[in-house]
């Protein structure tokens, strides 16, 4: 194969990159240094509703068709409740589902193997990467391949690629080990809820998370000390307290520490970075595989555009602000979690005993779920003061429509309202607006696919927006709002059409 893109690493976030990029007519080779895919544990579990549209755009529906939709997540303290919260309905979606990464990665894999585009090699580790002006060589062993660009996904053991490009990747190892547990049970009233234990006394000064998954099985998670190494005795007393004396299964059960890591640079030259190669955060507010396939669907629509020469000067470095700049966020809110659940000072631990012990909800942090990052302050968005960014809404809520934030989704005849993002940009017009106008001008800006569709096309779509009828709202192929801009004019459209693109000098 002829490849135009060469995608390190075959786990979710290389499938899903490699699905995205071939969506675009992209040819993509996939290597991966395994000899096949691994497919023992449930891994990575929760998956949020922006990457299951993404999923759905590559292909791969059968993801939130198959995962368990939970609705509630309780946390309580020992044995009382201190609160509840339920997610905000938004579209078609569910919020959430739960499904074992095994099964995920499946699902994808079926995908991969019906998308002509794509070739997948096993047993081809890269051991060196080098590049110039116009591509990068990738070398495997003894074989050499070569590609205009290479998105690197092969997980948090990526240091020779890593070093190779003279990346690197500072933070910090936690001290605390977690022991998971998957078990096939019976547990009426948990089907479709997460529970969060904080100082059970079946799990005195830590923390127990148990999450439902399809099939009746259950994800258990126990914050267990450094040096504890867990025996099956001990795996089934500790599930014998949480469950009493019900039949279970055992299904599988692992120890891990965990990480809180972020590489220096997301992208070099022609080379990108995501997922675990480029951050790695603690697994509460499942922010792990939930931030790594939105770097997939950034660096896939970027590289396209790259390929196709539709691309401004400044988009493929946009990659690293944009993706970067959320990877920071994760760490910031991951790490509050996580001093709030390990403590290291007495402040610290005084601290979090006075929010348990008081009720004190607003400071208690059980982790917040993984939501999308808001390229408010992109290089690509165009800013517009009367739609400020309110920023982070309260948990399981929605965020208001502004630049930079990504499009709410709704049902249409049909399909989705984000379905029609997802074959390039999207102009959405007030009914002031004069269409064929503005189809003239942008022909002239740019030959990158872009629709001009009225608002009043859709029922309930501008009253949904909040939307003027003069104003024009820009989206882009990842349903990020670009622009809102109102008294909307051909030439402050194209300007925001050229900012999106990237027309601006690469500073990397």
């Amino acid at each position: 194969m002829n490849a135009q893109v060469i995608v390190v690493g075959a786990g979710p976030v290389g499938q899903s990159a490699a699905l995205l990029l071939a969506r675009w007519g992209i040819q993509v080779l996939v290597l991966d240094a395994r000899a096949e895919r691994d497919s023992t544990g449930s891994k990575s579990i929760c998956q949020q509703r922006d990457v299951l549209d993404i999923w759905a755009a590559a292909g791969a529906g059968k993801i939130a068709d198959e995962g368990l939709a939970w609705t509630t997540a309780r946390t309580y303290y020992r044995d009382r409740e201190l609160f509840s919260w339920r997610f905000e309905r938004e579209g078609p979606l569910p919020a959430c589902v739960n499904i074992s990464q095994t099964r995920t990665e499946q699902i994808l894999d079926e995908a991969v193997a019906a998308q002509p585009l794509i070739e997948v090699l096993w047993n081809h580790e890269v051991t060196g990467l080098t590049q110039d002006d116009s591509g990068v060589r990738v070398q495997c062993g003894q074989r050499l391949l070569r590609a205009p660009y290479v998105l690197v996904c092969a997980g948090a053991r990526a240091q020779r690629v890593r070093q190779a490009l003279g990346v690197t990747f500072d933070g910090e190892t936690f001290d605390d080990q977690f022991l998971i547990c998957d078990i096939k049970a019976d547990l009426p009233g948990w089907e479709n809820e997460r529970r969060f234990y904080f100082d059970p006394v079946w799990n005195p000064g830590r923390q127990v998370l148990i999450h439902p998954c399809p099939g009746g099985t259950f994800r258990i998670d126990w914050q267990i000390a450094p040096d504890f190494i867990p025996t099956k005795v001990d795996i089934s007393r500790k599930v014998r307290q949480i469950i009493g004396d019900r039949p279970y299964e055992l299904l599988w059960h692992s120890t891990y520490r965990f990480h809180s890591r972020l590489a220096s640079r997301m992208r070099v030259g022609r080379v990108l970075l995501a997922g675990d190669c480029a951050h790695l955060v603690a697994p509460f507010g499942a922010r792990g595989l939930n931030s790594g396939v939105p770097d997939a669907e950034n660096a896939a629509w970027k590289l396209a555009f790259a390929l196709n020469g539709w691309a401004g000067p400044g988009l493929l470095e946009s990659y690293h602000a944009e993706r970067h700049a959320a990877a920071l966020e994760n760490l910031e809110i991951t790490s509050a979690t996580m001093r709030f659940l390990a403590p290291r000072t007495v402040e610290e631990r005084m601290r979090r005993r006075a929010a348990l012990e008081g009720g004190l909800v607003a400071e208690v942090d059980s982790g917040r779920f993984a939501e999308p990052y808001w390229y408010v302050d992109s290089p690509l968005t165009t800013p517009e003061p009367t739609r400020p960014f309110g920023g982070r809404p309260p948990k399981g809520a929605l965020c208001a429509p502004a630049p930079g934030v990504i499009l709410p989704d709704m049902r249409l005849p049909g399909g989705r309202l984000r379905e029609l993002c997802r074959d390039g940009f999207l102009l959405l017009l007030g009914e002031m607006c004069d269409s064929r106008l503005f189809v003239q001008v942008l022909g002239k800006v740019t030959t990158a696919p872009l629709a001009v569709r009225g608002l009043a096309e859709f029922d309930g779509l501008a009253e949904r927006l909040g939307a003027g009828p003069d104003e024009a709202w820009l989206i882009r192929p990842d349903s990020h709002i670009a622009a809102i801009i109102p008294h909307a004019g051909p030439e402050s459209v194209a300007d925001a059409v050229r900012r999106a693109l990237g027309e601006e000098e690469e500073t990397a």
